[in-house]
């Protein structure tokens, strides 16, 4: 890979050839960063040869990403997802300009098929057969998804909180699905200690630093959607911590090789229920563990597994951070759906959420132009999606009953 120049240890500093199977520092276990030659980069790559590409999937960004030249990309077509000028939210919100970026749209549904798409390539290179993975449910679902199309099998820890939508998904997708009884990060000690006894390839996106690299595509497009003309800010709703890491090294990656010439503020959104990685930034302490208490499971990891990497992202973007409560959410899914069409889950409408708190809070100025990222369908959670919408009118079919239900309703 003439593009790659190697896997650096963001804890100690160790540096090892960036080999497909490698994974946390072999010196001190720490989380591994893949680091890049730009100026290789950019002789191989101008943002007008880009635009003149195609290829309207994630992998439209090859010169930026760490895989084999003779490398197979995967069937299934993951990004170039719908990015929205929501003029109407953005009014209603109070801010200059609002994009809604929506990764539900992705194959299986969420921003986690980026990661999943890379982890395929990957575990092709490394010669292995099976990929595992523990998840709330959306990593776990787009990896099944994933690695059925590209023949790959699969072995999927979730805690037994995983809405049923997604578990439908992993079945249906031909997975090997342990329900655990317990946390996720119980969920996920299970799935590291299997990965470790039968040698599967490692998804877990904490552990394994290519999956950030299928992710910070999302910054790819945001950035080429922008006519990389990038906004004051960026929103994303935060769990482990890997998705933010991820949005931060694209446009890091974007602003290195000359493609952009400012770096976006993050707006880092987490769940008041669970917010260990805000609490640490509001507070200016380490992070501690805390409950997973939200409606967003999609997010509610109390025990993050690559907070350095997230803390690093919203500290180096001088980024702000703001915890919305489980009501606030369900307010964002429906103005999300009712303004701009775009039907997210609980975790998908939190970053959109944490704008509108933002903003109300002065913490993002009225003037401020700003991308929320969706990061999954509301079809991933339909029970919850039911109840932030409410129940349709049912009647008997009866014209008296529907004039009596509409005079209720104050309908003409």
């Amino acid at each position: 890979m003439k593009n790659v120049k190697s896997a650096v240890c963001i804890a100690c500093g160790a540096e090892y050839e960036a080999t497909p199977n490698i994974t946390t520092c072999p010196k001190c276990g720490g989380i591994l960063d893949i680091q890049y030659d730009y100026e290789y980069i950019r002789s191989q790559l101008t943002p007008e040869q880009l635009k003149a590409r195609s290829d309207h999937s994630m992998w439209r960004y090859r010169e930026f990403l760490p895989v084999e030249g003779a490398s197979k990309v995967p069937k299934l077509r993951v990004g170039w997802s719908p990015f929205y000028e929501a003029d109407r939210l953005a009014e209603m919100i109070g801010i200059k300009k609002l994009y809604i970026k929506d990764d539900g749209i992705n194959p299986t549904g969420s921003l986690k098929d980026r990661a999943s798409a890379m982890a395929v390539v990957k575990a092709e290179e490394a010669g292995v057969d099976t990929i595992a993975c523990s998840s709330t449910g959306n990593a776990a679902s787009s990896l099944a998804g994933n690695a059925a199309a590209a023949g790959f099998k699969t072995v999927i820890f979730v805690p037994e909180r995983a809405p049923k939508g997604k578990v439908a998904q992993l079945m249906m997708f031909g997975a090997t699905v342990i329900s655990v009884k317990g946390t996720y990060e119980e969920t996920f000690r299970l799935s590291a200690d299997a990965i470790s006894r039968w040698g599967w390839y490692n998804r877990n996106a904490a552990i394994n630093p290519y999956l950030m690299e299928g992710k910070k595509t999302v910054s790819f497009e945001i950035a080429e959607q922008l006519d990389f003309k990038m906004t004051d800010y960026v929103a994303v709703s935060v769990g482990d911590g890997c998705t933010i890491s991820g949005v931060w090294k694209g446009f890091k990656d974007l602003y290195a090789a000359g493609f952009i010439d400012k770096l976006p503020r993050l707006v880092s959104v987490q769940a008041e229920g669970c917010c260990p990685l805000n609490r640490s930034i509001a507070e200016g302490k380490d992070w501690e563990p805390m409950e997973e208490n939200t409606i967003a499971d999609s997010i509610a990891v109390g025990v993050p597994r690559n907070p350095d990497k997230a803390l690093n992202a919203i500290r180096e973007s001088n980024g702000i951070v703001v915890n919305v409560s489980d009501e606030e959410i369900y307010e964002s899914m429906r103005l999300l759906g009712r303004t701009s069409g775009v039907f997210a889950e609980p975790a998908g409408a939190t970053g959109t959420a944490g704008v509108k708190k933002a903003v109300l809070q002065g913490l993002i100025p009225k003037d401020a132009t700003v991308v929320s990222l969706v990061t999954g369908s509301g079809l991933k959670d339909v029970a919850n999606a039911i109840k932030a919408a409410g129940e349709p009118i049912a009647i008997a079919p009866d014209m008296n009953l529907l004039l009596e239900a509409f005079e209720k309703m104050n309908l003409k």
